[in-house]
């Protein structure tokens, strides 16, 4: 799943992962649903995380 990207992904990559818009990537960062850091201002978004927050919300 999502084999195209690297191990960690910028919020642009998360849009285009998940077919979202910015203000909801960041929504989803925030809140912790998708467990990522910072560096400075950079979001930093583990592709594993991603992939477990797309198989919890499908129940699968």
């Amino acid at each position: 799943m999502f084999d195209e990207y690297g191990d960690l992904i910028t919020v642009k990559e998360l849009c285009e992962m998940l077919y979202i818009g910015k203000n909801a990537a960041y929504t989803l960062l925030n809140s912790g649903a998708v467990k990522a850091f910072r560096i400075k201002r950079v979001w930093k978004i583990p592709k594993k995380s991603v992939v477990e927050y797309v198989m919890g919300q499908s129940h699968l």
